[in-house]
Protein backbone atom coordinates (compact mmCIF):
# COMPACT_ATOMS: atom_id res chain seq x y z
CA UNK A 1 0.00 0.00 0.00
CA UNK A 2 2.86 2.39 0.81
CA UNK A 3 4.28 1.89 -2.67
CA UNK A 4 0.96 2.65 -4.34
CA UNK A 5 0.25 5.84 -2.42
CA UNK A 6 2.69 8.12 -4.36
CA UNK A 7 1.28 6.87 -7.66
CA UNK A 8 -2.29 7.54 -6.52
CA UNK A 9 -1.34 11.05 -5.35
CA UNK A 10 0.39 11.76 -8.66
CA UNK A 11 -2.61 10.66 -10.71
CA UNK A 12 -5.06 12.63 -8.53
CA UNK A 13 -2.85 15.73 -8.74
CA UNK A 14 -2.45 15.34 -12.48
CA UNK A 15 -6.23 15.03 -12.92
CA UNK A 16 -6.87 18.07 -10.71
CA UNK A 17 -4.31 20.10 -12.66
CA UNK A 18 -5.86 19.20 -15.99
CA UNK A 19 -9.34 19.99 -14.66
CA UNK A 20 -8.19 23.36 -13.32
CA UNK A 21 -6.49 24.16 -16.62
CA UNK A 22 -9.66 23.40 -18.56
CA UNK A 23 -11.82 25.44 -16.18
CA UNK A 24 -9.44 28.42 -15.99
CA UNK A 25 -8.48 28.52 -19.67
CA UNK A 26 -9.63 31.72 -21.27
CA UNK A 27 -9.58 33.39 -24.62
CA UNK A 28 -6.60 35.51 -25.61
CA UNK A 29 -7.30 39.24 -25.37
CA UNK A 30 -8.77 40.70 -28.52
CA UNK A 31 -7.06 43.72 -30.03
CA UNK A 32 -9.44 46.31 -31.45
CA UNK A 33 -8.81 46.99 -35.12
CA UNK A 34 -7.81 50.60 -34.51
CA UNK A 35 -5.06 49.62 -32.03
CA UNK A 36 -3.01 47.60 -34.51
CA UNK A 37 0.10 49.41 -35.70
CA UNK A 38 0.87 49.87 -39.38
CA UNK A 39 3.92 47.57 -39.15
CA UNK A 40 1.84 44.83 -37.53
CA UNK A 41 -0.76 45.13 -40.28
CA UNK A 42 1.95 44.76 -42.96
CA UNK A 43 3.39 41.70 -41.18
CA UNK A 44 -0.07 40.14 -40.87
CA UNK A 45 -0.75 40.72 -44.57
CA UNK A 46 2.61 39.20 -45.58
CA UNK A 47 2.04 36.24 -43.26
CA UNK A 48 -1.44 35.69 -44.72
CA UNK A 49 -0.04 35.72 -48.28
CA UNK A 50 2.62 33.17 -47.30
CA UNK A 51 -0.02 30.89 -45.75
CA UNK A 52 -2.24 31.17 -48.83
CA UNK A 53 0.69 30.29 -51.12
CA UNK A 54 1.66 27.36 -48.90
CA UNK A 55 -1.90 26.05 -48.83
CA UNK A 56 -2.07 26.08 -52.63
CA UNK A 57 1.25 24.22 -52.92
CA UNK A 58 0.54 21.56 -50.27
CA UNK A 59 -2.95 20.28 -50.96
CA UNK A 60 -2.31 16.94 -49.23
CA UNK A 61 -1.70 18.28 -45.73
CA UNK A 62 -1.52 15.60 -43.05
CA UNK A 63 -3.99 14.98 -40.24
CA UNK A 64 -2.83 14.93 -36.64
CA UNK A 65 -4.55 12.25 -34.60
CA UNK A 66 -4.24 12.72 -30.84
CA UNK A 67 -4.34 9.69 -28.58
CA UNK A 68 -7.11 10.31 -26.08
CA UNK A 69 -5.18 9.63 -22.87
CA UNK A 70 -1.67 10.17 -21.59
CA UNK A 71 0.72 7.29 -21.07
CA UNK A 72 2.03 6.81 -17.53
CA UNK A 73 5.31 4.89 -17.37
CA UNK A 74 6.75 3.78 -14.02
CA UNK A 75 10.52 4.08 -13.58
CA UNK A 76 11.65 1.02 -11.65
CA UNK A 77 15.06 0.61 -10.02
CA UNK A 78 16.00 -2.12 -7.55
CA UNK A 79 12.41 -3.41 -7.48
CA UNK A 80 11.06 0.02 -6.41
CA UNK A 81 9.16 2.66 -8.33
CA UNK A 82 11.62 5.58 -8.41
CA UNK A 83 9.47 7.87 -10.52
CA UNK A 84 6.83 8.25 -13.19
CA UNK A 85 6.95 9.62 -16.71
CA UNK A 86 3.81 10.90 -18.42
CA UNK A 87 3.78 11.15 -22.20
CA UNK A 88 1.16 12.51 -24.61
CA UNK A 89 1.36 11.33 -28.22
CA UNK A 90 -0.19 12.24 -31.55
CA UNK A 91 0.15 10.58 -34.95
CA UNK A 92 0.83 12.39 -38.21
CA UNK A 93 -1.25 10.58 -40.82
CA UNK A 94 -2.61 10.82 -44.32
CA UNK A 95 -5.99 12.61 -44.30
CA UNK A 96 -9.06 10.40 -43.93
CA UNK A 97 -7.62 7.81 -41.55
CA UNK A 98 -9.20 8.99 -38.32
CA UNK A 99 -11.86 6.24 -38.25
CA UNK A 100 -9.27 3.49 -38.74
CA UNK A 101 -7.06 5.14 -36.13
CA UNK A 102 -9.75 5.28 -33.45
CA UNK A 103 -10.80 1.69 -34.23
CA UNK A 104 -7.21 0.52 -33.65
CA UNK A 105 -6.38 2.88 -30.77
CA UNK A 106 -6.48 0.20 -28.02
CA UNK A 107 -4.03 -1.98 -29.95
CA UNK A 108 -1.82 1.05 -30.70
CA UNK A 109 -1.84 2.08 -27.03
CA UNK A 110 -0.73 -1.41 -26.02
CA UNK A 111 2.12 -1.39 -28.54
CA UNK A 112 3.16 2.16 -27.57
CA UNK A 113 3.15 1.22 -23.87
CA UNK A 114 5.47 -1.69 -24.59
CA UNK A 115 7.87 0.64 -26.43
CA UNK A 116 7.73 3.15 -23.56
CA UNK A 117 8.34 0.40 -20.97
CA UNK A 118 11.31 -0.89 -22.98
CA UNK A 119 12.69 2.66 -23.29
CA UNK A 120 12.35 3.13 -19.51
CA UNK A 121 14.00 -0.23 -18.76
CA UNK A 122 16.97 0.71 -20.97
CA UNK A 123 17.42 3.94 -18.99
CA UNK A 124 15.97 6.17 -21.69
CA UNK A 125 14.19 8.36 -19.13
CA UNK A 126 17.23 8.76 -16.87
CA UNK A 127 19.31 11.92 -16.76
CA UNK A 128 18.70 14.47 -19.52
CA UNK A 129 15.96 12.44 -21.18
CA UNK A 130 14.67 15.44 -23.19
CA UNK A 131 17.82 15.82 -25.29
CA UNK A 132 16.97 15.71 -29.00
CA UNK A 133 19.01 12.56 -29.66
CA UNK A 134 17.25 10.72 -26.81
CA UNK A 135 13.80 11.75 -28.02
CA UNK A 136 14.69 10.84 -31.63
CA UNK A 137 15.38 7.25 -30.53
CA UNK A 138 12.00 7.13 -28.80
CA UNK A 139 10.17 8.73 -31.76
CA UNK A 140 11.80 6.25 -34.14
CA UNK A 141 10.70 3.24 -32.09
CA UNK A 142 7.17 4.63 -31.70
CA UNK A 143 6.95 5.41 -35.45
CA UNK A 144 8.07 1.90 -36.33
CA UNK A 145 5.32 0.40 -34.17
CA UNK A 146 2.69 2.82 -35.53
CA UNK A 147 3.59 1.96 -39.14
CA UNK A 148 3.49 -1.75 -38.35
CA UNK A 149 -0.02 -1.43 -36.86
CA UNK A 150 -1.51 1.19 -39.22
CA UNK A 151 0.53 0.89 -42.41
CA UNK A 152 2.08 3.58 -44.59
CA UNK A 153 -0.69 6.06 -43.75
CA UNK A 154 1.33 7.03 -40.66
CA UNK A 155 4.11 9.54 -41.34
CA UNK A 156 5.38 10.03 -37.81
CA UNK A 157 4.73 10.14 -34.09
CA UNK A 158 4.70 13.46 -32.26
CA UNK A 159 5.57 13.70 -28.59
CA UNK A 160 3.31 16.57 -27.60
CA UNK A 161 3.97 16.45 -23.86
CA UNK A 162 6.47 14.68 -21.61
CA UNK A 163 7.14 15.02 -17.89
CA UNK A 164 9.04 13.11 -15.23
CA UNK A 165 8.18 13.02 -11.53
CA UNK A 166 10.57 11.36 -9.07
CA UNK A 167 8.88 9.70 -6.10
CA UNK A 168 11.57 10.38 -3.51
Amino acid sequence: MKKLLPIVFLLVGLGAGVGAGVMMGGKPPEVPEGDQSHEDAELDAAEHETKVEASHEDVTENDYLRLTKQFVVPLVAQDRVEGLVTVSLSLEATPGNSDAFYAKEPKLRDAFLQVLFDHANMGGFNGAFTRPENLEVLRGALSEVAKREMGDEIHGVLISDIARQDTH
